[in-house]
Order: structure tokens, then sequence, then C-alpha cells
């Protein structure tokens, strides 16, 4: 009788105590260090958990699908960009009125988005400027073209751009300057190979907004005619000015005229004593910065 009850306590109750349920092995076999499981397993089973997740709420969506979408929303509320499909703005960057061009070794200047207000291209090839370039650009305000290759700028090139307040062709080639455009402010030729006779004599003289004036590193002979009264910084250093007249900077026929808004004249490194002129200063503020001695 003993053997009987052994034997049925063998084999009913051990098999019991050995196994254990299906949902503990794998939670056993999740959580263990040191098993073989890769982490590719683990990815899997973490995507059939979700895709199950999924399929539970009713929806026929893949994982990866889901994944997408969401990532796709910040992008579907960003508004198309104008002009977007020009060449122009897949070798520049176009942004917000903006187009930069810097340093991409173009030759010419690019086609532009018609609602273009500010242009850079500095450190670039380019070696002319036509009147095409901005012909249908009316609304530039700033234009960046230092440190290029120009040596020629067609006659009326800027003259439609009636915006414009700012032009920089500084560290170029330029041996003349081109007709600038009227309500200007601010214009950066230092650095090229400008002579006086370059310089039309009233090529300043209607530029009533022109404040900032930058001639440095050229070869001027003389100073630049009719300067406006506008005019607050004057850069003409290094240059070859040997000579200043009286009616430069002032006005010989009115011995009370004041150039009241004119700050800064730099005029070092010329072969010319300024003190020998002293009657050209004698409207201004403060005297010129350069050789007296």
């Amino acid at each position: 009788m003993k053997t009987l009850q052994t034997t049925f306590f063998l084999f009913v109750f051990v098999p019991l105590v050995n196994s254990a349920p299906p949902i503990q092995q794998e939670s056993l076999q999740f959580y263990e260090y040191d098993t073989d499981i890769t982490m590719g397993s683990l990815i899997q089973q973490d995507y059939e958990m979700q895709s199950k997740d999924l399929r539970k709420d009713g929806t026929n969506v893949s994982l990866d699908a889901s994944l997408r979408l969401q990532g796709d929303d910040s992008e579907r509320n960003v508004p198309p960009t104008k002009d977007t499909n020009l060449p122009t703005c897949l070798l520049c960057v176009c942004l917000s009125g903006s187009v930069y061009c810097e340093e991409i070794d173009i030759e010419a200047v690019p086609p532009l988005p018609k609602e273009t207000a500010y242009l850079y291209a500095r450190f670039n090839k380019i070696k002319r400027i036509a009147v095409s370039d901005f012909a249908d650009i009316t609304t530039l305000r700033r234009i960046d073209f230092s440190g290029n290759r120009i040596e020629e700028i067609e006659d009326g090139a800027f003259s439609k751009l009636l915006l414009l307040e700012e032009l920089s062709l500084a560290e170029n080639r330029l041996i003349r300057l081109p007709v600038l455009p009227p309500k200007l402010t601010t214009f950066n030729a230092n650095q090229n190979r400008i002579k006086s006779r370059g310089i039309k004599a009233n090529a300043f003289k209607k530029l009533t907004n022109l404040a900032y004036l930058y001639l440095g590193h050229n070869a001027l002979e003389s100073v630049p005619l009719n300067l406006p009264e506008s005019l607050r910084i004057l850069h003409l250093q290094y240059n070859n000015i040997t000579t200043i007249t009286d009616d430069t900077f002032c006005k010989s026929n009115n011995t009370r005229y004041i150039r009241t808004r004119m700050d800064e004249i730099r005029m070092e490194g010329n072969p010319i004593l300024l003190a020998k002129h002293v009657n050209a200063f004698s409207c201004l503020r403060t005297l010129p910065v350069g050789t007296y001695y």
C-alpha cells in the first residue's frame, strides 16, 4: 500500500513542481542576464508587442508607418518656401528673403527668387555683373560681393535697385565704379584697383543718404569730388592721394560752413602731408587721420 502511495505522489505532484507557467518562463528568459538572447531578438519582441497593441486598437497601420507619420508631423506644419525649386536654392541657402551663396565657387550671379532682399555671395569666382542679373529683382536691400574676382560691372546693373541700401564690392579687381543706386547708405569698395579717373565727378553727389563710404587700399590720386553732406565715415587710407583743395571737404567761399555730420576721415598711407593743407579741414569737427609732418 505504501508503495502505491509513493508511486502516485511521484507521478502526480513532481511534474507540477518542475514545470512553471509559460508566462513565468518567458519572463525569466527575457530579464535574466547571462543569457544568449541577442539585441535583435529583444527589438523584435518589442516590435511584435507594439504591433499587437496597434491591432488591439482596431488600426491597421504598421508600426513603421506609424513612426513615419509621427516624424512627418513637424515637417507638414512648416509652410512651403516660394521658389524653392530654383537651382540657386539647391546650391545656396534661401531663407526668409535672404540668399546665402558664400564660398561655393560660382562664376556668375545666380538667378534669384523674386522676393530676395539680401544677397550674400562672398568669396566666390564671379568676374562680371550684368544688367540682366538684377533686372527683375527690385526688392534687394543689401548685396555683398566681397572677395570675388569682379573686373567689370555693366552700366545700369544697379539702376533698378531703388531699395538698395548697402552694397559691398570689397576685395575685387575693379578699376572703375558703376552708377550707384540713389538710396544707398553704405558703399564698400575697399581693396580694388580703382583710380581717380575711374570715378565720375558726380558719382556720389546725388546719394543724399550715403553715410559710410569705404575706398581704402585702391589707387586713387585725389579725393573724390562732390561728397554728399550726409557722409559720416570716409575711408581713403593707403591710396596714392597727393593733393587736396580747399573745396574737397569744405566751401572756400563760405567760411562759416561746418560739415556737421562727418565723424571720421582716414587718410593714412597716402603720400601727402596733411599739415600743408590746413584750410582744407577748417570746416571739420575732427582732423583726418594721416601724416602731418
